[in-house]
């Protein structure tokens, strides 16, 4: 059911979105959409503390607002009344016109009802939590969830009469980015290819030894390969850095971000930092492994750039030589891009 129309615009705004990072850029196109239906409004996004710092490249985000949710999983009944008190507080001070719930969760469908908003829209994981909000649609787990946070607002009667997914890493960390490329011996002129080999799935891993095959194709081409990754990445990737390879594990989300931002084409898995590149509409070559919903994981909007196994089969059945021409694509649509026409 659509939203009768409202007598009135929203003037303030609470997104909501706690975890993780590539379903946190996922609400970014609906983000956009509602700036374009309320462009006078202040959106506020409230999402886990480690994630706070990634809303800054949110450019239609006014107001960060963070919560510790590692207090709720201490098991202190006395410091969690404490920090949910004072967290209802704050989201009640604020006087939200209009919270819209993109997580889903009991504990994010209690706080949406708790803000007093008196529109309250949100995705649908149990029934039961539906009765927190007055407009909501159940999750569709065949969509892909940028879809479903845009389905969203259309059927709580927004109109998006375009969809953007833009995202921009803050200055200070394309900075610091800037400087590691240097200190890593990579030249911003010559050609990069990004690589993000873990996620946090094994299953959805490509083998590290198909990566560095991968790798010295290209460096036997002229292109110049780095390799990112985590801090707990960094003693896995001992092989590539002895095959002589960059690898940039351990430098935090943003930096990856400008890391990637300076890269041509990036390669990897479902990773928050694969999905961050496509936000910052860099070409990507996505390795997506075996999955019973295979149609929902892939670049937003971008199918086309997906690299599957055959049915049934897990991601190391994808073979080097596919991955090898999915990326002489890349940098071949890369260059007509940023090549002057003659």
């Amino acid at each position: 059911m659509k939203t009768p129309p409202q007598t009135h615009a929203p003037d303030r705004i609470l997104v909501t979105r706690f975890k993780s990072i590539g379903d946190i850029l996922f609400t970014l196109p609906a983000v956009h959409g509602l700036r374009e239906n309320f462009p006078d409004a202040q959106i506020s996004f409230l999402t886990s503390k480690e994630f706070g710092p990634m809303i800054e490249g949110f450019r239609d985000v006014d107001e960060v607002l963070t919560v510790d949710r590692s207090v709720f999983r201490r098991g202190n009944p006395f410091v969690m009344a404490r920090e949910m008190f004072s967290l209802v507080r704050l989201l009640r001070r604020k006087n939200f016109s209009l919270a819209v719930d993109f997580q889903g969760y009991g504990e994010t469908a209690l706080i949406t009802w708790l803000t007093g908003s008196p529109r309250r829209w949100g995705t649908v994981y149990k029934s039961v939590r539906g009765l927190a909000y007055n407009r909501a649609i159940p999750r569709d787990p065949e969509i892909h969830p940028a879809e479903g946070n845009l389905l969203l607002l259309q059927e709580c009667g927004l109109a998006l009469k375009s969809v953007r997914n833009a995202y921009a890493v803050p200055e200070v960390a394309l900075v610091e980015a800037r400087a590691l490329f240097t200190q890593l011996g990579l030249d911003a002129a010559r050609p990069v290819l990004f690589v993000q080999p873990f996620t946090s799935s094994p299953q959805k891993n490509w083998p590290l030894e198909n990566y560095l095959a991968l790798a010295t194709h290209w460096r036997d081409a002229g292109v110049q390969v780095l390799f990112g990754g985590g801090p707990r990445d960094r003693p896995l990737l001992e092989p590539i850095s002895r095959a002589g390879f960059p690898v940039s594990a351990g430098a935090s989300l943003l930096v990856s971000a400008g890391l990637v931002k300076l890269s041509s084409v990036i390669v990897g898995g479902d990773t928050g930092l694969i999905h961050l590149a496509v936000a910052m509409d860099k070409r990507v070559v996505f390795l997506a492994g075996f999955s019973r919903r295979p149609k929902k994981f892939y670049p937003f909007r971008h199918e086309d750039w997906k690299i599957s196994p055959p049915p049934g089969q897990g991601i190391s059945a994808v073979p080097v030589g596919a991955v090898i021409e999915a990326c002489r694509r890349a940098f071949a649509e890369v260059e007509a891009i940023t090549s002057p026409s003659t």
